[in-house]
């Protein structure tokens, strides 16, 4: 029933109108229909503005890779026509993609403008891969203004969960466009400035044509946490917790990461950083001035076995079960320095993200198994997201009334619930779009429409330092892997008689253990032998891809029916 009324709702805005004046075109490279993956171009007569790089997290059914990074082959052979990039804030899924793309569309003379935090972050992640260009980011701040083509920019400060964060207003050739970046409102926010609401209505009042607003929190009731209330939940923790508080949360959690330094300073406990990314932005925000601590508040961690428990604090990555993060090497006693203890409170101050909840639980259960106590969000309100909810997302549009809509930054059913919204405060269907990567939206002071012809925008994948050579292929044999394992056949054949040569060697990996299958094993190479000495004994030139074709499907049948498993079958067939 929902699907088919959401399937009737959703043509209310794919509609398309002709052209009738010169457009701006707009392309989502990522971003529309995902969480992460954030690019969009802006393009007018062949000037071409980029909007943040970012990366997403695999899914669960991609074994192996590590990061999902947008398609940029629109853009690879237009290298003269890139003005510049400008970047929203230092969230990975608006500049995680950097090292990986930045190269194929680099030029000497290529501008990139980024808030400090955020160049500090994209400049120290360059540091870590071999072979980067060396990028001058230009650096902007809350009223920046700067020209690149066609297309005048000011930039103007959103609160979110990271310093530094910044919304584009920019002025094109057809009008008045506003991209939010990713924003919340917070009247109370610790150690940043409440939202500027005074600058919002300003903005509101310069006519603009179109407004690309975030999404990701579009289907939650309400309006968003304030920091304040997050901060005296954590507080209460850490005045009770009788031994060492062990709490995790996003690297780029700055603000959070802070109020947890402060609260740890108020009752005299030292703070160790467990974590490389972690670690990392702590010192790039200590260079700034984002994060504040007192002489001696940070130790090592070998360093914690000189304190009594109750003065210990441990910040560390790993909330969302990550192999090899700080805190799933504690939660599975393999960290070279901290063991859980029956005292400790384990403080989750992060949601979790959409894939990995079951991975998360298990590191909960093991955790609380050593005694350890646990706090996460659903218990008590220790985390607040930076994305604004329904309320806040409706008040952002009637402070812009706009005239076209295009919601952006979310799975495709937040975009469908933030175009609602919009419908709702007043804004004519005709002018909301919902869209898709790599679909071509064209915009001009009467019209907003979707172009039949598409841009690639397919997931390109990175896998170690492979970028973009594990396709579709290469990710299907790694399920099939993933879920019935691989079955090898190695069958010798004499070439004088064109026969089978002994009993054939089998390979089983992940699909059934050998020795507890003897009588399959049995049957299956009987089969083999048939197989093969029939295709041999006819007389005709043999052809041994088909002989390997025959093996693969009817040993591939053949085990099916025994197992209900399809592994994938790999047949050697050698002549001697």
């Amino acid at each position: 029933m929902f699907k088919k009324q959401s399937r009737f709702k959703e043509d209310k805005y794919k509609h398309s109108y002709p052209k009738r004046a010169p457009c701006l075109h707009l392309i989502p490279l990522g971003g529309l229909g995902e969480v992460g993956r954030n690019m969009t171009l802006l393009e007018y007569k062949h000037q071409i503005l980029i909007i943040d790089v970012g990366f997403r997290m695999p899914e669960e059914n991609m074994p192996g890779i590590d990061y999902i990074i947008p398609n940029i082959e629109y853009v690879k052979k237009r290298k003269k026509d890139i003005l510049g990039i400008v970047f929203t804030h230092g969230h990975y899924d608006h500049i995680g993609a950097v090292p990986y793309l930045i190269e194929h569309i680099f030029r000497k003379d290529l501008k990139l403008f980024a808030s400090p935090l955020t160049k500090g972050i994209i400049l120290k992640r360059q540091e870590e891969f071999s072979r980067q260009p060396k990028l001058n980011i230009n650096e902007v701040r809350d009223g920046s203004k700067i020209k690149l083509g066609c297309f005048n920019i000011e930039f103007f400060k959103q609160n979110h969960n990271i310093p530094d964060n910044l919304g584009l207003f920019i002025e094109t050739p057809v009008g008045n466009i506003l991209h939010t970046s990713d924003f919340k409102f917070d009247k109370n926010p610790i150690n940043d400035l409440p939202t500027n609401f005074k600058k919002l209505n300003q903005l509101g009042k310069r006519n603009i044509l179109l407004l690309l607003s975030d999404s990701t929190g579009a289907e939650q009731e309400g309006s968003s946490l304030s920091e304040k209330e997050i901060s005296e939940n954590l507080e209460k923790i850490f005045k009770t917790a009788p031994g060492r508080v062990i709490a995790a949360t996003f690297a780029s959690l700055i603000n959070r990461i802070q109020q947890m330094i402060t609260i740890s300073e108020k009752y005299k406990r030292k703070v160790c950083i467990e974590g490389y990314s972690m670690r990392t932005n702590i010192d790039i925000s200590k260079i700034l001035g984002y994060v504040k601590a007192k002489k001696g508040t940070f130790i090592k961690a070998k360093e914690i076995k000189n304190y009594p428990d109750s003065r210990v604090t441990v910040l560390c990555t790993g909330a969302q079960g990550e192999t090899g993060a700080a805190l799933m090497r504690i939660a599975n006693r393999d960290h070279r320095f901290l063991k859980l203890k029956k005292n400790d409170t384990v403080v989750f101050s992060s949601s979790v993200i959409p894939g990995n909840e079951r991975t998360v639980q298990i590191m909960k259960d093991e955790i609380l198994r050593q005694g350890a106590r646990v706090y996460h969000y659903k218990m008590m309100d220790i985390h607040a997201g930076g994305h604004a909810k329904k309320e806040e997302l409706k008040k952002m549009l009637k402070i812009m009334k706009p005239k076209f809509f295009l919601p952006i930054h979310g799975q495709h059913s937040m975009l469908f619930a933030h175009a609602e919204l919009a419908k709702e405060i007043g804004i004519n269907e005709k002018n909301i779009i919902v869209a898709e990567n790599g679909q071509v939206i064209s915009l001009n002071k009467k019209n907003i429409f979707i172009e039949k012809k598409k841009v690639p925008s397919s997931y390109i994948m990175v896998d170690g330092l492979g970028v973009g050579d594990v396709g579709e292929i290469v990710l299907r044999d790694r399920q099939m892997l993933a879920k019935d394992g691989m079955f090898v056949i190695i069958a010798i054949v004499d070439r004088q008689t064109g026969r089978v040569k002994g009993s054939p060697d089998i390979i089983s990996r992940g699909f059934v253990y050998l020795r507890e299958s003897k009588g399959l094993l049995r049957d299956t190479r009987k089969r083999v032998i048939k197989i093969v000495n029939k295709a041999t004994g006819s007389g005709r030139a043999v052809n041994w891809s088909y002989i390997k074709d025959e093996l693969r499907n009817k040993i591939g049948g053949f085990l099916f029916s025994r197992t209900q498993r399809r592994p994938m079958i790999l047949p050697v067939v050698i002549e001697v």
